[in-house]
Protein backbone atom coordinates (compact mmCIF):
# COMPACT_ATOMS: atom_id res chain seq x y z
CA UNK A 1 0.00 0.00 0.00
CA UNK A 2 1.53 3.63 -0.87
CA UNK A 3 0.07 7.07 0.25
CA UNK A 4 -0.18 9.98 -1.97
CA UNK A 5 -0.31 13.65 -0.11
CA UNK A 6 -0.71 15.81 -3.43
CA UNK A 7 -0.24 19.67 -2.54
CA UNK A 8 -0.45 22.54 -4.75
CA UNK A 9 2.19 25.54 -3.44
CA UNK A 10 0.41 28.54 -1.17
CA UNK A 11 -0.73 31.36 -1.90
CA UNK A 12 1.96 33.49 -3.24
CA UNK A 13 2.92 37.04 -3.50
CA UNK A 14 2.87 39.49 -6.70
CA UNK A 15 4.49 42.52 -4.53
CA UNK A 16 7.62 41.66 -5.59
CA UNK A 17 7.74 43.27 -9.47
CA UNK A 18 11.54 42.33 -10.18
CA UNK A 19 11.60 38.68 -9.05
CA UNK A 20 10.96 35.98 -11.84
CA UNK A 21 7.85 33.94 -11.88
CA UNK A 22 9.98 31.06 -10.50
CA UNK A 23 11.29 33.49 -7.45
CA UNK A 24 7.83 34.62 -6.27
CA UNK A 25 7.93 34.00 -2.39
CA UNK A 26 4.25 33.40 -0.41
CA UNK A 27 2.31 35.75 0.75
CA UNK A 28 0.94 36.54 4.78
CA UNK A 29 -2.37 34.72 3.21
CA UNK A 30 -0.19 31.58 1.78
CA UNK A 31 2.24 31.09 5.25
CA UNK A 32 -1.27 31.00 7.28
CA UNK A 33 -2.68 28.32 4.75
CA UNK A 34 0.94 26.76 5.10
CA UNK A 35 0.11 26.15 9.17
CA UNK A 36 -3.70 25.13 9.01
CA UNK A 37 -3.14 22.25 6.32
CA UNK A 38 0.06 20.82 8.54
CA UNK A 39 -2.33 20.73 11.64
CA UNK A 40 -4.82 18.82 9.10
CA UNK A 41 -2.12 16.65 7.81
CA UNK A 42 -0.58 16.16 11.71
CA UNK A 43 -4.31 15.40 13.07
CA UNK A 44 -5.31 12.59 10.58
CA UNK A 45 -1.88 11.40 10.72
CA UNK A 46 -0.76 11.83 7.32
CA UNK A 47 2.95 11.86 7.71
CA UNK A 48 5.36 11.78 4.34
CA UNK A 49 8.51 9.79 4.51
CA UNK A 50 9.54 11.28 0.98
CA UNK A 51 8.71 14.59 -0.47
CA UNK A 52 8.96 15.51 -4.25
CA UNK A 53 9.14 19.20 -4.64
CA UNK A 54 8.72 21.72 -7.23
CA UNK A 55 12.24 23.60 -7.25
CA UNK A 56 10.05 26.91 -7.41
CA UNK A 57 10.28 29.40 -4.09
CA UNK A 58 6.56 29.27 -3.46
CA UNK A 59 6.69 25.43 -3.63
CA UNK A 60 10.05 25.48 -1.67
CA UNK A 61 8.52 27.70 1.23
CA UNK A 62 5.25 25.58 1.19
CA UNK A 63 6.90 22.54 1.83
CA UNK A 64 9.34 24.21 4.43
CA UNK A 65 6.46 26.16 5.90
CA UNK A 66 4.53 22.50 6.38
CA UNK A 67 7.67 20.94 7.39
CA UNK A 68 8.59 22.86 10.34
CA UNK A 69 5.27 22.91 11.73
CA UNK A 70 4.87 19.10 11.65
CA UNK A 71 8.60 18.39 12.61
CA UNK A 72 9.04 16.36 9.50
CA UNK A 73 12.33 14.95 9.14
CA UNK A 74 11.34 13.11 5.50
CA UNK A 75 14.70 13.40 2.22
CA UNK A 76 13.09 16.22 0.20
CA UNK A 77 13.83 16.02 -3.57
CA UNK A 78 13.59 19.11 -5.35
CA UNK A 79 13.34 18.42 -9.04
CA UNK A 80 13.24 21.00 -11.83
CA UNK A 81 10.70 18.95 -13.70
CA UNK A 82 7.83 19.77 -11.28
CA UNK A 83 7.69 23.49 -11.91
CA UNK A 84 4.92 23.69 -14.13
CA UNK A 85 4.54 20.48 -15.10
CA UNK A 86 1.90 18.66 -16.68
CA UNK A 87 -0.24 15.58 -15.43
CA UNK A 88 1.79 13.37 -17.32
CA UNK A 89 5.14 14.91 -15.61
CA UNK A 90 3.78 14.37 -12.22
CA UNK A 91 2.98 10.62 -12.95
CA UNK A 92 6.22 10.80 -14.45
CA UNK A 93 7.85 11.96 -11.30
CA UNK A 94 5.96 9.97 -8.38
CA UNK A 95 7.09 6.92 -10.41
CA UNK A 96 10.70 7.43 -9.19
CA UNK A 97 9.48 7.82 -5.28
CA UNK A 98 10.45 5.53 -2.96
CA UNK A 99 8.51 5.81 0.22
CA UNK A 100 5.65 4.61 1.15
CA UNK A 101 4.13 8.02 2.51
CA UNK A 102 5.20 10.98 -0.74
CA UNK A 103 4.45 14.34 -0.40
CA UNK A 104 3.87 16.17 -3.69
CA UNK A 105 4.29 19.91 -4.50
CA UNK A 106 3.66 21.37 -7.70
CA UNK A 107 1.67 24.31 -9.79
CA UNK A 108 -1.52 24.29 -11.11
CA UNK A 109 -3.02 23.25 -13.97
CA UNK A 110 -0.92 20.19 -14.06
CA UNK A 111 -1.60 19.37 -10.38
CA UNK A 112 -5.14 19.70 -10.43
CA UNK A 113 -5.72 18.03 -13.88
CA UNK A 114 -2.96 15.16 -12.04
CA UNK A 115 -5.22 14.96 -8.97
CA UNK A 116 -8.56 14.51 -11.40
CA UNK A 117 -6.47 11.63 -13.32
CA UNK A 118 -5.04 9.50 -10.77
CA UNK A 119 -8.39 9.03 -9.01
CA UNK A 120 -10.13 5.51 -9.48
CA UNK A 121 -13.19 7.12 -7.70
CA UNK A 122 -13.00 10.96 -7.53
CA UNK A 123 -14.06 11.79 -4.51
CA UNK A 124 -17.40 14.20 -4.35
CA UNK A 125 -17.21 16.39 -7.18
CA UNK A 126 -16.92 19.93 -5.95
CA UNK A 127 -15.79 23.37 -7.87
CA UNK A 128 -13.02 23.66 -5.28
CA UNK A 129 -11.54 20.60 -6.25
CA UNK A 130 -12.21 21.16 -9.86
CA UNK A 131 -10.36 24.92 -9.68
CA UNK A 132 -7.48 22.74 -7.26
CA UNK A 133 -6.53 26.64 -5.00
CA UNK A 134 -3.98 27.21 -3.81
CA UNK A 135 -2.73 24.85 -1.03
CA UNK A 136 -5.68 22.42 -1.63
CA UNK A 137 -4.40 19.17 -0.39
CA UNK A 138 -5.43 15.54 -1.82
CA UNK A 139 -4.64 12.58 -0.14
CA UNK A 140 -4.80 9.15 -2.07
CA UNK A 141 -4.01 5.27 -1.21
CA UNK A 142 -2.89 2.86 -4.06
CA UNK A 143 -2.45 -0.54 -3.80
CA UNK A 144 0.97 -1.02 -5.54
CA UNK A 145 3.78 -2.56 -3.79
CA UNK A 146 5.70 0.37 -6.05
CA UNK A 147 5.33 3.63 -7.10
CA UNK A 148 6.77 2.77 -10.83
CA UNK A 149 2.83 1.06 -10.74
CA UNK A 150 1.56 4.09 -10.32
CA UNK A 151 -1.25 4.62 -13.72
CA UNK A 152 -4.63 7.04 -14.10
CA UNK A 153 -6.83 5.63 -11.61
CA UNK A 154 -5.57 3.71 -9.44
CA UNK A 155 -5.58 6.12 -6.64
CA UNK A 156 -8.39 5.86 -3.91
CA UNK A 157 -8.85 9.35 -2.78
CA UNK A 158 -9.30 9.39 1.00
CA UNK A 159 -9.23 13.11 1.79
CA UNK A 160 -9.20 16.57 0.28
CA UNK A 161 -9.29 20.01 1.93
CA UNK A 162 -8.48 23.77 1.37
CA UNK A 163 -7.27 26.01 3.89
CA UNK A 164 -9.91 28.00 4.38
CA UNK A 165 -12.22 25.21 5.41
CA UNK A 166 -9.64 24.34 8.23
CA UNK A 167 -9.79 26.25 11.50
CA UNK A 168 -7.23 29.31 12.08
CA UNK A 169 -3.98 28.08 13.66
CA UNK A 170 -3.69 27.63 17.14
Amino acid sequence: MKRLILIRHAKSSWDFGGLSDHERPLNARGQDACIRIADWLSAQNYIPDEVLCSTAERCRETHERIAAKMRLSAPVHHLQNLYHASAESLLACLRSAQGDTVMMLAHNPGIGDFAALIHAHPLPETQQFALYPTAATTVLDFDISSWTEAAWDLGVGRAFVVPRELAAPA
